[in-house]
């Protein structure tokens, strides 16, 4: 069962307000990097994020004829887990990614997915029109992570999910003072370690029904809220 672990940093007063992370990064920037990891990506981050990709693919709880946006589909290392029964559009930026995407899902037969190359922040999908929308492993990836989940809440249905899968600057003082620091260095690998989630949440204005701690090493959370 998902559960809530208490951070006091959600009751600090300015937490609307606050800067999200000490790195401010430009989507040319983050779309070069990604272009020079695509090739080893799967190697890099597959195995290690891999329990993460599962657990949130059981916490959708996915229903025949659902109509799944995952945001930063990346080289498609998600799109073979989804049920055949389901509907799933993946967009991404990256059009080296997504070509390693498109491989991957032709190899497959995966005719349940299609794929679209989009920029997150500016969706060209009507209002409402999924019932579950997934961003895995991306948000602290953006220059504009509240730009991004603002787009994943309109295109999301009223009752439809919105499931973030990321690593957010950890609660424990030591290890957020690591995360920040780490975060100049983390930036090109194309990723933020700092980003906060209290802030992230408060900003966003998301109210999620469930936060989880996901992987052995708990350096990820697993946040699914529901649009009302």
């Amino acid at each position: 069962m998902a559960l809530f672990e208490r951070n006091d940093d959600q009751f600090r007063p300015d937490v609307g307000s606050q800067a999200l992370s000490v790195i401010a990064i430009e989507n040319d920037f983050v779309e070069g990097v990604y272009h020079k990891l695509a090739k080893v990506y799967d190697v890099l981050f597959g195995p290690i994020l891999h329990p993460g990709r599962l657990l949130a693919l059981r916490r959708m709880r996915i229903r025949p004829g659902d109509r799944v946006l995952e945001v930063g589909v990346g080289t498609g290392i998600n799109t073979s887990l989804y049920p055949y029964t389901c509907q799933v559009t993946g967009i991404d930026l990256s059009a080296s990614m997504l070509e390693k995407a498109r491989q991957r899902v032709a190899r497959k037969g995966l005719r349940h997915v299609r794929l679209v190359e989009m920029d997150a922040a500016r969706m060209t999908f009507a209002d409402d029109s999924f019932d579950i929308v997934y961003a895995s492993y991306l948000v602290n990836c953006v220059s504009d992570p509240i730009g991004v989940v603002r787009e994943m809440r309109r295109v999301c249905r009223p009752g439809g999910k919105i499931v973030i899968l990321n690593h957010f600057r950890s609660a424990n003082r030591v290890l957020s003072r690591l995360d920040r620091a780490l975060s100049p260095l983390t930036v090109h690998l194309g990723f933020k370690s700092d980003l906060d989630l209290p802030g992230f949440l408060a900003q966003a204005g998301l109210r999620p029904v469930s936060i989880e701690k996901v992987s052995v090493s708990r350096l990820w959370s697993l946040v699914i809220c529901v649009k009302e």
